[in-house]
């Protein structure tokens, strides 16, 4: 379990960072010196002085799978007030995106952070579009400020596992 206060975690939710894949994560256009794990990893996210930091221009698209199936309920995003996330849309499910076809689906979901929300502030997801998500596309477009360099100080994300059957762990009954 994660070191979050249990006020910052809504009510019936875990924080999901258990469950991801690490060796499958991937941000495109990050900065090689201000990555990913600063935002996501426990320990590096609760640090003020580590930030996911923006590398050509303001926009990041996030890929992060988990290890077993999970449903959404919500997510935290902090990060300053001018160079912080602004419109964020998720996508459940959608592997291999890349900036050029990101706005060829339409996202399961999308929110305009507030100021509130850059402090820490939960953003309620819709929870029907994230019941059996396997992998979660994140993909921040632009920032407050409208500026080519967007951070992110954390990234944590809310819900529950859900229960599944391992398939791989059945055994055919033969026929008699």
């Amino acid at each position: 379990m994660s070191a979050e206060s249990a006020s910052d975690i809504p009510k019936g939710q875990v924080d999901l960072l258990d469950f991801i894949d690490w060796s499958g994560v991937e941000c495109l256009n990050q900065s090689s010196s201000h990555s990913l794990p600063n935002a996501l990893k426990q320990g590096y996210r609760e640090d003020a002085g580590l930030n996911l930091e923006s590398d050509a221009d303001e926009q990041l698209l996030i890929y992060i799978p988990f290890n077993q199936v999970v449903k959404l309920h919500s997510f935290a995003i902090k990060g300053p007030e001018e160079e912080g996330p602004k419109t964020v849309k998720f996508f459940s499910n959608k592997e291999h995106m890349c900036f050029s076809n990101v706005n060829d689906f339409p996202p399961s979901d999308t929110a305009e952070l507030t100021e509130e929300n850059l402090k820490g502030k939960p953003v309620i997801l819709k929870y029907v579009k994230f019941q059996n998500v396997r992998s979660l596309t994140i993909f921040i477009e632009d920032n407050q400020s409208g500026s080519e360099l967007t951070k992110v100080q954390k990234i944590a994300l809310y819900g529950s596992t859900v229960e599944t059957t391992d398939m791989k762990g059945l055994k055919k009954i033969e026929d008699h």
